[in-house]
């Protein structure tokens, strides 16, 4: 499996095909971005392509404007990276979405690793036509290797653009953000589950923010023990390792729970 099988997967007309190369400059002129930043798009970033653009006249999804943001068109883009580590592709994610003034769906592949990357985007609050991220990167990882995995085979069979909501293309972008998070929560649950409805997608993505979130703070936790040398301090951190583990289980049995709950309406 490779970034051309995760695009041959979205099942987009041919009419919405670009397959055009975009300059590398684009990730550093069109986004406030560090000296580490340049090194990383220099060392990293082989290539980049504009594979398609869905729009009302290609793909017959209404365009989108509210007083926060004007979606007219989606862009497929894809990113050929030197064997980067995942916080390496996330971060060339982010510098990618910041840079282009469309909603994007980010295909990256990294050699033994690809991933597919989203985010909304709004007007700038102080600077007129100039758009900046609204939430979060959401990012999904998978392995060259998984294609014979049921979780994989059912995150494939998610993709293809006729299965999403085509109401507008804001709903567009949320439906396969939304098929993002499902396969996110893969590595809880063990299985991939869509989500049937922008509620029941609200509540995983919260489920899976926690987790995450909680997962980091044990990460901290756990090398504060390590060094801590006062045994009450010790027995402090480790009550605080408890309580994020405790409170992790909750999260998590709400991922599985919501999960549990779809399986049986499907079946």
């Amino acid at each position: 499996m490779n970034a051309n099988d995760l695009f041959a997967a979205l099942s987009l007309p041919p009419s919405a095909w670009v397959q055009q190369r975009v300059p590398k400059k684009l990730l550093t002129e069109h986004s406030a971005i560090t000296a580490s930043d340049r090194k990383l798009i220099q060392d990293q970033v082989q290539e980049v392509q504009w594979l398609a653009a869905i729009k009302p006249s290609n793909a017959g999804v209404p365009t989108f404007e509210d007083a926060q943001r004007s979606y007219l068109e989606l862009a497929v883009i894809s990113i050929s990276l030197r064997q980067a580590t995942t916080s390496q592709m996330q971060r060339v994610a982010e510098l990618l979405h910041r840079a282009v003034p469309y909603p994007v769906l980010l295909i990256l592949d990294a050699g033994d690793t690809l991933a597919m990357s989203m985010a909304h985007i709004r007007w700038a609050q102080q600077e007129a036509d100039k758009t900046v991220l609204d939430g979060d990167v959401l990012m999904a990882t998978l392995l060259t290797h998984e294609s014979a995995s049921a979780a994989h085979n059912g995150f494939m069979a998610a993709l293809p653009l006729q299965q999403q909501t085509r109401t507008h293309l804001h709903a567009l972008v949320q439906s396969w953000m939304d098929t993002l998070s499902a396969w996110q929560a893969v590595a809880i649950m063990g299985q991939f589950v869509p989500s049937p409805s922008s509620e029941v997608a609200a509540q995983r993505r919260e489920a899976l923010r926690q987790c995450q979130a909680l997962d980091v703070k044990i990460s901290q936790l756990r090398a504060q023990a390590s060094k801590e040398k006062q045994m009450g301090r010790l027995v402090e951190i480790n009550g605080m390792i408890n309580s994020c583990k405790a409170q992790r289980l909750n999260a998590e049995f709400v991922l599985k729970n919501n999960a549990f709950l779809q399986l049986e309406k499907l079946s």
